[in-house]
């Protein structure tokens, strides 16, 4: 996993030997939430990164793919790679027709540029609200940018921190596109699920039927942990609760994801496995499950190959 940059000290990599999930899922499902870093030698890091990541690269992503069992991947673009979605563009080509893509764009990106990328497999922009991870970008450049890429049939994908959602919330009603939330707005699992962060959130989608989430990342928000692999039965299990709610309510606006390869983890890295396995405790039936994996993700990447 070593590239010609240095990694940020304490940095850690990926998974290298996941467990085979117990989950049989369904065929045709889609992780909806991961990314490529590099390698770095053949798509250098952005000057401006916040961090610098191990390498993980598109062949690497697409044996875990194989390995979990999965389809398809939405390989949504690193902020470590800035708005240079080279490494992003080159893992859709090698996916051949079994990926699609999230990119991150400025607002002086030419159309010929905009449908390259979308005749390529891109589908949607990343907008980055997480300030320890970006620099803020004026909401007027993102406006124009929504604005763009709504011609396309894109969508706007949104990653914020739960506090800001009150702050954030007219600037994502006001988007002419489908919004996808990552990771359920990364509520706090140490307050309850009908406390008023949660509850903002849940109000959010029910009244903005255009606004989509992603039931992603048990283990960046669990203060639990992953209590499956030291013996005890649930991992992540205080994240629950939260996804359960969500799937509950709005079961055709909600998506899946691994987040491989992990960034900017602190405690632990995740074992892939595990996390599929996570999914049967969301979406407890074959129902469920078939929506968050196949479905929905097909209705929005894959439009032209849904019956959904």
């Amino acid at each position: 996993m070593s590239s010609c940059f240095e990694k940020t000290p304490g940095w850690l990599d990926w998974h290298a030997g996941p467990s085979k999930p117990r989950l049989q899922l369904p065929a045709g499902a889609v992780d909806a939430h991961c990314h490529v870093f590099g390698p770095g030698a053949e798509f250098a890091y952005a000057p401006q990164r916040k961090y610098t990541p191990c390498d993980a690269s598109a062949d690497q992503l697409f044996a875990l793919r194989d390995h979990l069992g999965i389809s398809r991947n939405v390989v949504v673009q690193a902020t470590c790679h800035g708005a240079d979605n080279r490494a992003m563009l080159d893992a859709l080509v090698r996916s051949e027709g079994r990926a699609r893509g999230v990119a991150t764009v400025r607002r002086d990106i030419s159309d010929v540029e905009l449908q390259r990328m979308h005749a390529l497999g891109v589908r949607g922009v990343r907008f980055n609200f997480v300030r320890r991870l970006v620099d803020f970008t004026p909401k007027d450049e993102l406006v124009d940018i929504a604005r763009r890429i709504a011609q396309l049939g894109w969508h706007v994908v949104v990653y914020f921190e739960s506090a800001d959602l009150p702050e954030l919330w007219d600037f994502f009603t006001a988007l002419p596109t489908v919004v996808v939330i990552d990771h359920m707005g990364r509520p706090n699992v140490s307050q309850p699920v009908d406390g008023p962060e949660f509850t903002l959130f849940l109000r959010l989608l029910r009244e903005h039927s255009n606004v989509w989430t992603k039931l992603s990342c048990p283990e960046r928000l669990s203060l639990s942990g992953p209590a499956a692999l030291h013996g005890q039965a649930k991992p992540y299990r205080d994240v629950l609760p939260f996804a359960q709610r969500v799937l509950a309510e709005f079961p055709d606006r909600v998506l899946w994801g691994t987040d491989w390869p992990h960034p900017n983890l602190k405690d632990h890295m995740p074992d892939d496995g595990l996390l599929v396995d996570f999914v049967a405790q969301i979406a407890s039936t074959p129902e469920l499950q078939q929506r968050l994996l196949v479905d929905n993700p097909m209705r929005l990447y894959w439009p032209e190959e849904s019956t959904k």
